[in-house]
């Protein structure tokens, strides 16, 4: 059986910003990608986090160090196949990073990648913008205006990225966008909508 482990924050883990609960595994686009694949002998990993970041330590949650915890999972999953979705978070004012630092995070993952799951297959997704409004005091005040369009410059970076490591790259934000309800997180039918790119792009070229 191929597995494919899905690395991410809470986009992946399945918050729902209406409710502040979290969606159900089959209206997940994690679980909905396990279904289209349903038939073939292909396991789907979901390993996502609220408040993941690439590289940063946040001082008011432990464990959110994406680069801390990769290893462990890609040796004890094995993955065929891993599709790497983060950078929302590296875009807090707390950790001041440009998308240029932010990019050298997923730079780092991909070469834990590398040391721990060679021979694993790997689509890098940019993830979708910040809403304009997340900084206002009714959404996100842990974001500013510069985070939002930080969140922007994270395409051009990462694309750079996945190509000078030879991986596959799309954009989030070519299909979905984050809920009016909070600035931040989809909605359900944005995680259907993701779920049926990235299927589309791990056909083209992974599975």
């Amino acid at each position: 059986m191929k597995q494919i482990l899905c690395f991410g924050d809470s986009n992946t883990w399945g918050l729902n910003a209406e409710t502040g609960t979290r969606f159900p595994w089959e209206e997940r686009w994690t679980g909905v990608l396990q279904e289209k694949l349903q038939g073939r002998d292909i396991r789907v990993i979901e390993e996502g986090l609220c408040g993941r970041t690439t590289i940063f330590e946040d001082p008011f949650r432990i464990g959110r160090r994406g680069t801390e915890l990769l290893p462990t999972l890609l040796e004890t999953h094995t993955p065929d196949a891993i599709v790497l979705m983060l950078g929302t978070n590296d875009c807090k004012t707390i950790f001041g990073a440009s998308a240029e630092v932010i990019g050298k995070g997923i730079a780092k993952l991909l070469e834990q990648i590398e040391q721990f799951a060679a021979k694993a297959k790997v689509l890098v997704i940019s993830p979708i913008h910040l809403g304009d409004k997340v900084w206002m005091e009714e959404f996100d005040r842990e974001f500013s205006q510069e985070s939002v369009e930080v969140s922007k410059e994270l395409e051009s970076v990462y694309e750079t990225i996945a190509q000078k490591y030879g991986k596959q790259f799309m954009r989030a934000a070519d299909y979905v966008s984050c809920s009016a309800a909070d600035q931040e997180h989809m909605d359900k039918e944005s995680h259907r909508i993701l779920a049926n790119a990235i299927y589309k792009k791990l056909e083209e070229g992974i599975l």
